[in-house]
Parts: structure tokens; sequence; C-alpha cells
């Protein structure tokens, strides 16, 4: 087995169980989640993945808060909804983000499909602002983040990569059902023991 397979079956691996306790609400998403990322980080900078690879430094210091903030448990925020003005607010920063970051990329680097890496990046840090406030719509970013990336992680030839974010956009419809349905029944603790 190549380094390159070895990393990407390790790196998908703690991040699948990452992913999936988000979806459970589960606080040790974030502990699991910085180990996948430093690996992905890794990996995606050898096939030429540099918003991905920026994007998995982003998800290291954000999983270091949201471990801190979901560590208060019962205390912590209740999962809720954003207003569509503060969802506009996002979409616009978003994609004038991903626009500058893809020009910056395509413009001085070898980057692979800048843009579309870079659309990765900047739902991906949308989706995860949203989830480190318990805002259920951090699943619909989720499931943009995800519908970009398989086809592009597919066309890296990093097909196991590319599998598990299938299995992402299936969890993050599932996390968007759980959510929504612990979101009706705001007097009970939405957080998991450890």
């Amino acid at each position: 087995m190549s380094s390159l397979t070895l990393l990407e079956y390790s790196a998908n691996a703690f991040f699948l169980i990452s992913v999936f306790l988000a979806a459970r609400n589960h606080r040790h998403t974030w502990t699991l989640g910085i180990i996948g990322c430093v690996l992905f980080a890794v990996l995606f900078f050898q096939v030429q993945l540099y918003a991905d690879a920026t994007l998995m430094l982003f998800f290291i210091g954000t999983s270091i808060i949201g471990w801190q903030q979901w560590q208060r448990g019962a205390s912590a925020e209740a999962i809720s909804r954003s207003s569509w003005s503060q969802l506009a607010l996002y979409l616009l920063i978003a994609v004038a983000t991903l626009l500058g970051y893809g020009a910056l990329l395509h413009l001085h680097t070898d980057a692979y499909a800048p843009f579309v890496d870079s659309a990765v990046l900047t739902f991906s840090v949308t989706a995860q602002l949203l989830l480190m406030k318990r805002r259920i719509e951090t699943w619909w970013f989720w499931l943009i983040v995800n519908s970009i990336a398989v086809p592009l992680y597919a066309s890296r030839e990093l097909m196991l990569t590319s599998l598990v974010y299938v299995g992402f956009w299936i969890n993050a419809c599932y996390g968007l059902w759980r959510w929504h349905r612990e979101l009706n029944r705001p007097c009970q603790s939405t957080t998991e023991p450890a």
C-alpha cells in the first residue's frame, strides 16, 4: 500500500467517525476531527488541492474552539435557526471569498480546479461556523459542500475520499433530520454524554 493510500485511508477513518458524531450532536466530533484534519491537510497538499489543505488548517482551529464551546454541555447553546438576513450575508461572503481565493489560486499557484476547490473551502467554512453555533442550516451547507467535493475528489483519483464524501452527504441528510427533530424539543438537553 502506498503512503498516499495509507494517508487517505487514515484521514477518512477519522473524518467518518467525527462527522457521524457531529450529526449525533456529540462533543467528541471535535477531537477526532482534528486528527483527520491534520492527515487530510497533508493529503490535499500532495494532490495540489491547496484550498482544501488550507481548509483543514481552518478546521483544526475551529475544532479547538468548537470543542471548548461544546464542553459546556447542557449550558451550551441549543440548536437554533439563522434568520434569512443572516443566511443571505453568509452566502454573500462565501461567494465573494470563493471568487477571490479562486482567482488567487488560479493566478499564483499550480492548483487543480482552483474555483471548484475554493467553493469547497468557502462553503465548508460557512458550514463549520454554523455548526459551532449549533445552527440547523449547517446541514444545508454541508449538502452543498459534499455535492461539490465528490466529483472534485474523484477527478483527482481520490476514490475513497470521494466515496466517503457520498457518505458525508447521506450523513448531512441524517444530521438535518435529527437536528430538526431536536429543534422541536428545545426543553431537553441535546448534547450526548461523553
